[in-house]
């Protein structure tokens, strides 16, 4: 099997599934690498900037709910209420994006989620590590969030 290898082509976009491209299930992260990992292949710490961390608290308009509650007693996959936590999870990242480039940071580390029901809203929490990390080894992959374009 072979394993990938940087290369001077530019890196494709995320092959999202047609039925999934309206979640909007991908972040763009500004070139930050967020890893749930608690370290980098190829790559090394040079810095901790501390914990970071992202909330957004969501609702749906009453009718987008009480259509739901009409969805549910048919059973199957609640579109719009999947769709609310996607952008939810976006946001969170995107938060904790913003955070660690506020602290010259390059990468989250550790990334975790948290979700919950708070007084009838969706609450999502996205946290991690913030950290500077740096190429130390050659023939590691180059991480996509981290070429220059």
């Amino acid at each position: 099997m072979s394993t990938p290898t940087a290369s001077t082509s530019s890196p494709q976009p995320a092959d999202i599934p047609l039925h999934l491209q309206d979640l909007h299930c991908f972040t763009e992260t500004n070139g930050v690498i967020t890893t749930t990992m608690f370290d980098v292949p190829g790559y090394r710490v040079v810095k901790v900037l501390g914990a970071v961390f992202g909330i957004t608290v969501r609702t749906r308009n009453w009718g987008a709910s009480l259509a739901m509650v009409i969805k549910s007693v048919a059973g199957g996959e609640l579109k719009w209420f999947t769709n609310m936590l996607y952008t939810a999870r976006n946001d969170a990242i995107s938060r904790i994006v913003a955070e660690t480039q506020s602290r010259g940071g390059n990468a989250v580390i550790a990334l975790r989620f948290d979700a919950g029901e708070l007084g009838g809203f969706a609450q999502v929490c996205a946290y991690g590590t913030a950290a500077v990390i740096e190429k130390i080894d050659d023939s590691a992959v180059t991480h996509p969030q981290l070429l220059l374009k």
